[in-house]
């Protein structure tokens, strides 16, 4: 079972970027605590970041090639990027959306979700946790998906 996280803008600033919304872990923190609990339920996990569009969505478009799942954080082109959105779509990739913060709970123009109506599921608001929770989400979808495993 094989997990693509996508991390989208300013993602890399974590820890020191609003840490009263974001927390104080970094990305590579995160990931730290997703590559335990995945070696603990066998599943192969890879993270990515970047601050260019095109970049996810080439990754995107790429994914199903190699990966079960694809879990992203678009960051603030969850509610800008059509072209996330057609990526996902066009690639028919199980995708699960997450988010640090609870974007409803937050300025209006957060939202709304561009990703939410082509993504299986939406985990926002748990802190680093999302990462976690996550992870477990696709695992069992997978799961689910693959009843001899």
């Amino acid at each position: 079972m094989r997990v693509l996280f996508l991390n989208g803008p300013n993602l890399n600033l974590l820890g020191t970027r609003e840490p009263g919304i974001y927390g104080r872990l970094t990305l590579a923190d995160i990931e730290a605590n997703v590559r335990t609990l995945a070696k603990e339920l066998e599943a192969v996990v890879e993270f990515r970041q970047s601050n260019h569009e095109g970049e996810l969505v080439t990754w995107i478009q790429q994914a199903p090639q190699n990966w079960d799942i694809l879990v992203l954080n678009a960051a603030a082109y969850t509610h800008t990027s059509i072209a996330l959105r057609d990526a996902i779509s066009g690639s028919g990739m199980t995708t699960i959306e997450i988010h640090l913060s609870n974007i409803h709970a937050r300025e209006e123009f957060r939202h709304r979700s561009l990703i939410a109506p082509v993504a299986k599921g939406l985990i926002a608001g748990f802190g680093p946790e999302s990462y976690i929770l996550a992870l477990r989400a696709a695992v069992t979808l997978t799961n689910n998906r693959n009843p001899s495993n």
